[in-house]
């Protein structure tokens, strides 16, 4: 690719030197005659003066100290991370990739844009609490000079988990850990619940779980402008377009259980412009895997996942896109402005959106009823068999609701144990994670992004041990089971 652009140019100096000093004629006369002169260079030269052949400026740059791949949430939280911990004096430069600038099928922005602390294991607790904190005080954080303050419109309703007589000791012990953590999480009996909900009916319910604080919904498309904005003024340069190829010098090496295993490090990024056959070639010393649903492709690209099975050089990527569907609907007898994030006890969730009746929920599917991922079509007959009747059952309010609108969006879904993926590949050893967490990578995206910014820049983690999510626990077979999954 041609990155330098051949100029003509003609000699300013020659033509203006002596102008000044001559006698008689007004200035006028002399700007008419430059003016001329110039014209009759430009007509004996071929094409244009200071006309580049080629426009370059949707070109990604020759060079990147770090490129990530996916500018959604997660990618630009890494972004925002680097530049954010960078020493003074090095200048970090960070390109992020992204084919979808308009976010149009983006993960991000097609969510229902919940935080919760209630999760089955501490450190998702962990993850959850420094990014509720990042999110109260978020303009301290993302505001630019001159611009207005990011307003993420977030409503502080908490989340209601409801347990069975079969999940109630499950849900006990974890709300148990949740509070070790630091959460502000209480329990509720069935008599509490119809005396602070009188609009739900409690019948199946043993107990319930309900975030007193920094629990409830906010708007994604806000979060995700404001890191966009906030890492541009900061220096992060953007492309888009889509990752096709890397190019990886390799050593080989010999474990200390005797197994050969090739160690890879990429040194060259290949990006295919939109609407066009060219590339463009980046160097880059690291690469970010933030590619959300589609990050296991991205592995794929790097050699990842195509050894013998059983080894560490063939152990995949286990994170490919599952479509998740959003239901809105209207009922103007429903539950008021106290209502929560309801989630129930057979996976159906539900909670108010905006303030003029209307509310959305949905529910994940089973195994067997996993929709095409191909395509970003709605079932509305999922909302009517699998979503409605409990609805119903819970809120009897809605058995008379509208359905106004639906759309479907991705989760990175990560098939082995619903849980995110963080840090270095073992053997693509300049290749680093930011994916999988199966429908809370949003929620989780500040804690992510400085985890993995710290492992770039420092070499460990700081603020919160990632440990159990690095890519290593699939070859080992060791899950690290997230349960709370809706």
């Amino acid at each position: 690719m041609f990155r330098s652009v051949l100029q003509l140019r003609s000699g300013p100096g020659l033509l203006i030197r002596g102008l000044g000093t001559h006698r008689g004629g007004s200035t006028l006369d002399w700007d008419e005659k430059v003016s001329e002169i110039k014209k009759k260079i430009r007509s004996i030269l071929p094409g244009e003066a200071c006309t580049p052949l080629y426009d370059t400026s949707h070109l990604p740059p020759e060079h990147s100290d770090v490129v990530i791949v996916g500018g959604g949430v997660l990618g630009l939280s890494v972004a925002f991370w680097l530049k954010k911990l960078q020493k003074k004096g090095d200048g970090i430069r960070v390109l992020v990739v992204e084919r979808d600038h308009t976010y149009s099928k983006a993960s991000t922005v097609l969510s229902v844009g919940g935080i919760r602390q209630q999760f089955s294991l501490p450190e998702n607790v962990q993850l959850s609490l420094f990014s509720v904190d990042f999110l109260r005080n978020i303009n301290e954080y993302l505001a630019v000079v001159d611009s207005p303050p990011v307003d993420l419109q977030f409503n502080p309703s908490g989340y209601l988990l409801l347990a069975s007589e079969k999940g109630a000791s499950t849900l006990e012990n974890r709300v148990k850990m949740q509070r070790q953590e630091g959460a502000k999480v209480c329990l509720m009996s069935p008599e509490q619940l119809q005396n602070k909900f009188p609009w739900m009916n409690t019948k199946g319910v043993a107990l319930a779980s309900y975030g007193m604080e920094g629990e409830g919904w906010f708007d994604p498309w806000s979060l995700l402008q404001g890191l966009r904005r906030k890492v541009q003024s900061m220096g992060v340069l953007f492309c888009q377009g889509e990752v096709t190829r890397f190019i990886t010098s390799s050593n080989r090496m010999v474990t200390s259980s005797g197994e050969e295993v090739v160690l890879k490090r990429i040194y060259e990024v290949h990006v295919k412009m939109n609407n066009s056959l060219e590339y463009q070639p980046v160097e880059c010393a690291i690469v970010i895997n933030a590619a959300g649903a589609w990050s296991g492709q991205i592995a794929e690209l790097a050699g990842i996942g195509k050894g013998p099975p059983g080894t560490l050089q063939g152990t995949k990527l286990p994170v490919e896109p599952r479509k998740r569907y959003v239901y809105v609907w209207h009922c103007p007898q429903g539950p008021g402005l106290e209502m929560p994030f309801v989630a129930d006890t057979n996976g159906v969730y539900f909670r108010r959106e905006g303030l003029g009746n209307n509310y959305l929920g949905g529910c994940s599917p089973t195994e067997e009823e996993e929709p095409d991922s191909t395509n970003l079509d709605v079932d509305h007959n999922f909302f009517q068999d699998r979503v409605w009747p409990h609805l119903a059952e819970r809120v009897p309010a809605f058995q008379s609701l509208k359905v106004r609108n639906a759309w479907a969006g991705y989760y990175d879904y990560n098939t082995f144990d619903q849980n995110g993926v963080v840090g270095p590949h073992p053997l693509v050893v300049n290749m680093y994670f930011a994916t999988g967490f199966s429908g809370h990578g949003l929620q989780h995206a500040p804690a992510v992004g400085r985890a993995v910014a710290e492992m770039v820049l420092d070499g460990y983690f700081q603020t919160i041990n990632m440990s159990p999510f690095l890519f290593s626990r699939f070859h080992l077979g060791e899950k690290f089971q997230e349960d709370n999954i809706f």
